[in-house]
């Protein structure tokens, strides 16, 4: 059940489009239920364990439960739901007014009573608030993890910059004070590692840049027919210019495709990240291979490389926000962690997927699959 739980629930667009799932043994109570909430999808559990059945496999926008049941009662029911989901809306139905029995439903956070006998008006407008409340708080969610995301962005962006532009500085203010004697062969070395550092920050800013585009366009895809072996054809392109490696042996192997439906910078998005990363972990003398081919229904993106691999537990975690390999624990990994995120998410958009498979010293392979 906890992995039902993960998934994230968008705010409620209209309450009409709630699922309620209404709890009680008694089925003449239920089915007045039902027909006091037609504007609903409306669910019905006879017992604790039932309706656990049903919210786990069910996406279920509230839960209006009767307290006093055979076997468990709604107040354990409503512990077990907010034990595994703390945002899940509860509503109560119960003929007692034991201010004990009330007490612990509140102590367990119920969201709102309702009195039996059942008044249908007091029953639907107690829903709509419920479901109002719930939609403010999810809302309320989104806007502080957008907060929080900026800003944990905001400062990794500032601790990015600061290491190249600190290494320029001190290589400019040695320069000027005269630390270096234009003779000494180290001030070679110092010269280039400074172009190094200058080109490096000049990558971040145009990362900055493409990421700062990709964050204002996450929602929706605008498809077109496009020629998928000409976009990854131009992303290799692209990733080997940028690298100047040309000493990495490459395979591009395309295939007899169909126009494939997609929204071209979305793709072209994804693809530079998965062949960008090949090209970074590859070293100077790797292989790279890319094979488009098709079954089915889809198309599938192979990129394979031959470069350092990434540990068994880290591969679930490279797809996450922020989320950067270092290898050699150096604590100075280049780059934001934002291309593996943004990349399956708009993968996903376009009603595909992606997996990747690894072993260190053995590379890593990464297979991408669009729907035809």
């Amino acid at each position: 059940m906890s992995e039902r739980l993960t998934h994230n629930k968008g705010p409620l667009s209209h309450p009409s489009q709630a699922t309620i799932l209404v709890v009680d043994d008694e089925k003449i109570i239920r089915e007045l239920c039902v027909h006091a909430l037609q504007n609903y999808r409306v669910l019905q559990a006879g017992t604790c364990e039932e309706a656990l059945r049903i919210y786990e496999k069910e996406q279920v926008d509230l839960i209006l439960s009767d307290i006093m049941m055979p076997g468990e009662s709604g107040i354990d029911l409503l512990k077990q739901i907010k034990a595994f989901d703390p945002n899940a809306t509860v509503v109560i139905m119960t003929g007692f007014v034991d201010k004990e029995i009330i007490l612990n439903a509140l102590k367990e956070d119920a969201d709102d009573f309702i009195n039996k006998p059942l008044n249908l008006l007091q029953l639907k407008t107690a829903i709509e608030k419920a479901l109002g409340r719930k939609a403010l708080k999810e809302e309320l969610a989104h806007i502080k993890r957008a907060d929080e995301i900026k800003n944990t962005f905001l400062s990794l962006v500032s601790h990015k910059l600061r290491t190249p532009i600190t290494g320029i500085s001190l290589f400019l203010q040695n320069l000027q004070m005269g630390v270096f004697d234009p003779a000494d062969p180290v001030i070679q070395e110092n010269v280039a590692l400074a172009n190094e550092e200058a080109h490096y920050l000049g990558k971040l800013v145009a990362d900055l840049l493409a990421f700062s585009q990709v964050m204002g366009n996450c929602t929706g895809v605008s498809k077109s027919p496009c020629d998928l072996n000409e976009i990854v054809a131009e992303v290799l392109l692209k990733c080997r210019e940028v690298h100047c490696n040309f000493d990495l042996e490459i395979d591009f192997e395309p295939a007899d495709l169909p126009p494939v439906p997609l929204d071209a910078s979305k793709i072209r998005f994804a693809l530079l990240q998965v062949i960008d990363n090949a090209f970074k972990f590859s070293g100077k003398l790797g292989t790279i291979s890319i094979k488009i081919g098709s079954h089915g229904d889809a198309a599938y993106i192979t990129v394979a490389d031959s470069g350092i691999g990434i540990p068994k537990n880290e591969i679930p975690k490279v797809f996450e926000k922020f989320y950067q390999i270092d290898p050699d624990h150096t604590g100075q990994i280049r780059g934001f962690g934002l291309g593996l995120f943004y990349t399956r998410d708009f993968i996903r958009q376009h009603g595909g997927s992606i997996s990747l498979a690894s072993e260190p010293g053995l590379g890593t392979t990464v297979t991408i699959r669009l729907p035809l």
